[in-house]
């Protein structure tokens, strides 16, 4: 290759499978086109969502890359880039697969700055998580104080956001978790209780850690093993919000449950609608870095990983080994 022709690592695949499809390739860059910037990737982020993809289960066009989430600092700028210039710390979850890389040019539309105070590794840490959290608490159900709100995974890296977050909100937060050890995560992250969704007698559990009144919103991101559980512990004309499925995708049901139930309202939201635009996606960065500051958000990394192991990364999440966050390095 061209020694004098600019070159980024990269993480690609060809075909849906294991980790073992994930491969680490080396290919020319091009400059940042029109509206584009070319950042240095100092951290990029884990998300489930990332096996989910390349197991197939949300399929991609192939071949393809992976990853939604990095932080950088810009090294050049395109025509007609006004808001960012070289130097500058930035931040995305929302430009297309492919941050699995250590260069990338993205669209200049498509990133935040991190403020002073709060460093790269940190910020990914929990940004997309927080951006999960965020939409989900402001938006799908504004939470308010009061509220009784049911966070299954709370262990997980959005499920502590989210207890804290809740909790930061004024409502009584209660956690789901799969192990004892879970639990106890989920209790340090903000959680008033916290339940072992892995026993019999959980839905029981969760009625009676809110005294019968049962939840005002459920967010629930396990998918099939909690789900017809979930509508049990949802209190008349409550909220069930399902974003994820890490036990599988939950089960079909007949609208007509969700009468019998309570008159519920059931929804499956996703975060890259909330940040479609770049004003509202600026925004709720804003509001995630004041929650970060506020101590409502608190980074907690489980492992990280170079970019040439990030098959171990997500063998670590399969295996449910990760309480919070896995961070992978250039």
């Amino acid at each position: 290759m061209n020694p004098s022709v600019m070159t980024r690592r990269v993480i690609q695949l060809d075909a849906f499978g294991g980790a073992d499809v994930l491969q680490l390739r080396e290919e020319p860059i091009a400059p940042p086109a029109e509206g584009e910037v070319q950042l240095r990737q100092v951290a990029m982020g884990f998300n489930y969502i990332d096996i989910y993809q390349r197991s197939g289960k949300y399929p991609l066009p192939l071949p393809t890359g992976l990853g939604h989430e990095a932080a950088g600092v810009v090294e050049s700028v395109g025509h007609g880039v006004t808001d960012f210039q070289v130097g500058d710390r930035v931040i995305y979850m929302n430009a297309g697969v492919g941050a699995y890389a250590d260069r990338r040019n993205v669209d200049a539309t498509k990133l935040a700055r991190i403020p002073d105070g709060i460093d790269e590794i940190m910020a990914v840490a929990v940004f997309f998580k927080a951006m999960t959290a965020e939409y989900l608490l402001h938006r799908t159900y504004p939470v308010k104080a009061g509220d009784i709100v049911l966070v299954h995974a709370a262990a997980g890296g959005v499920g502590q956001i989210l207890s804290r977050w809740a909790k930061g909100l004024g409502a009584c937060v209660i956690g789901t978790a799969g192990s004892d050890e879970k639990c106890r995560i989920a209790r340090e992250a903000g959680c008033d209780h916290a339940i072992n969704y892995s026993q019999e007698g959980w839905v029981e559990r969760v009625i009676a850690a809110s005294e019968g009144r049962k939840a005002h919103v459920v967010y629930d991101s396990v998918g099939r093993h909690t789900f017809l559980g979930s509508l049990d512990c949802a209190r008349k004309f409550g909220t069930v919000v399902v974003f994820g499925a890490a036990s599988g995708p939950a089960p079909s049901i007949d609208p007509e449950l969700l009468n019998k139930k309570g008159c519920l309202f059931l929804t499956r939201p996703s975060v890259f609608p909330h940040n479609a635009d770049a004003a509202a996606f600026r925004a709720n960065a804003d509001a995630v870095f004041q929650a970060l500051r506020k101590g409502w958000i608190k980074p907690s990394v489980s492992a990280r990983f170079p970019l040439d192991k990030v098959a171990d990364a997500h063998a670590m999440a399969e295996r449910r080994q990760n309480a919070g966050s896995i961070v992978i390095l250039p």
